[in-house]
């Protein structure tokens, strides 16, 4: 009598209570294994899915009190700067697998997330591509009560039509040609679970109104199968494209559309995040390192200026590439010899590099306003060509004898040599015959 009241007063929300329930069930398990004489292996198994539910109860809880918490406390609306803000989500146990700064738009998108994991409410993630659609919609996951369930991630893009149905939903054995055995669709894969739908907007409309109604109905039916199977499975989908306008345009059910975007997630390109960029920079040089196994690179300064005033069409997933890219050519320090030849800037003739840096230094005596990147790229430059001019009086011009005593790759020093317009054969010595030096 006592239980049956106490799941009473639990179901009208009251954690205290909530957690009195769950101690009492706790007890009772506790009960049945301290006066046990003997437990047969089905009572054993009966006692695991007790042990197993209960756990999930306190997940469950666990989540929601927290989230409870986090919205409670907007009742009384504080001004917070962005960097409190980013402090407020991590202090609130808020899980995040990578780094992010202090953009407020990309603030607002991750408190919307905080809010929408515990529920089972779709979630329509939009953005360019590159800029982490996937990785929200593993936050969302993470920060829910199905965080310890599959997580399934689907490119709708990918998928032949042909083969949409099955890819989705599973096949009975000899539904079609070639499909020998069941099998099960990423739908009953997700069962309990997240199911990402990536590049919703390339799914065609015979496939739209089969997702339709699996979100309808909850149930899902195999190819060749007569039979309906239930699926618990919370839905978050992700585009590029604006499916508003393609469902103006008849190109994406409306109907489909607004049951996808119950909860909408939009997130700002990497252009508009210039201060998450350094944070970056440090999270894929240490993460690229561990996947080379090598010590994470050094960047000259030239190359870092260049990286951190970039445009990034491709986003995050372009920036980390390019540290992926220069970690594996680069030796201790990349430079921009190292970026793809499309973006790499265009090399400047001695002249030009010259006249730069007597411009730069002129207008720092002067007390002209230049950018201090400028001013650092000029220093940097005069003093590299400086250092080289030196090196190459002191071997008389023999390259291979400058880059062993600087330690330094001979193609990398060439390198060096042809940016600044120097020419080796202008340092050779009288006394040293033609076929001795190095020509570059």
């Amino acid at each position: 009598m006592a239980m049956k009241i106490l799941d009473q007063e639990v179901q009208q929300g009251s954690s205290a209570l909530s957690y009195a329930g769950l101690l009492e069930k706790i007890e009772i398990l506790r009960s049945r294994l301290r006066w046990a004489s003997k437990l047969d292996r089905p009572e054993i198994e009966k006692l695991l899915r007790q042990a197993n539910g209960l756990r999930d109860e306190v997940m469950q809880l666990s989540h929601k009190e927290r989230f409870v918490q986090a919205a409670s406390g907007e009742g009384v609306k504080v001004v917070q700067s962005p960097g409190e803000r980013r402090r407020a989500l991590l202090a609130r146990s808020f899980v995040f697998e990578g780094t992010f700064g202090d953009n407020p738009r990309l603030l607002d998108a991750l408190e919307v997330a905080e809010k929408a994991a515990p529920t089972d409410l779709p979630v329509l993630i939009d953005g360019e591509s590159g800029t982490g659609k996937e990785l929200m919609a593993k936050v969302i996951h993470a920060n829910g009560s199905r965080a310890d369930k599959p997580f399934i991630s689907v490119n709708c893009g990918a998928i032949p039509e042909n083969l949409l149905e099955s890819e989705l939903f599973g096949h009975k054995k000899g539904a079609f040609t070639g499909a020998a055995n069941d099998r099960k669709g990423k739908f009953e894969s997700a069962h309990h679970g997240t199911i990402f739908l990536d590049e919703i907007g390339e799914l065609p409309l015979t496939g739209q109104v089969k997702l339709l109604r699996v979100l309808q109905s909850q149930e899902i039916q195999r190819v060749g199968a007569d039979e309906a199977i239930a699926v618990d499975t919370r839905i978050v989908a992700a585009t590029n494209k604006n499916l508003r306008k393609l469902s103006e345009q008849g190109l994406f059910r409306e109907d489909l559309f607004y049951r996808l975007s119950v909860i909408h997630v939009s997130l700002p390109p990497l252009r508009e995040r210039k201060d998450e960029i350094p944070l970056l920079f440090s999270y894929f040089c240490d993460e690229a390192a561990e996947a080379l196994k090598r010590r994470p690179v050094k960047m000259t300064p030239r190359l870092r200026d260049f990286l951190l005033n970039y445009a990034y069409p491709g986003n995050i997933r372009e920036l980390r590439n390019l540290i992926y890219r220069i970690t594996c050519l680069a030796g201790d320090t990349a430079g921009i010899e190292h970026l793809p030849v499309d973006i790499r800037p265009r090399p400047q003739s001695s002249n030009e590099s010259a006249a730069d840096s007597t411009a730069a230094a002129a207008a720092i005596i002067a007390g002209a306003a230049i950018s201090l990147s400028d001013a650092k790229r000029a220093a940097s430059d005069e003093a590299e060509r400086a250092f080289l001019e030196r090196g190459l009086r002191e071997v008389g011009g023999t390259v291979s004898e400058l880059a062993r005593r600087c330690d330094m790759n001979r193609s990398h020093l060439q390198m060096l040599l042809k940016k600044h317009g120097i020419h080796s054969k202008d340092f050779r010595r009288r006394d040293v015959p033609p076929h001795e030096g190095n020509r570059v």
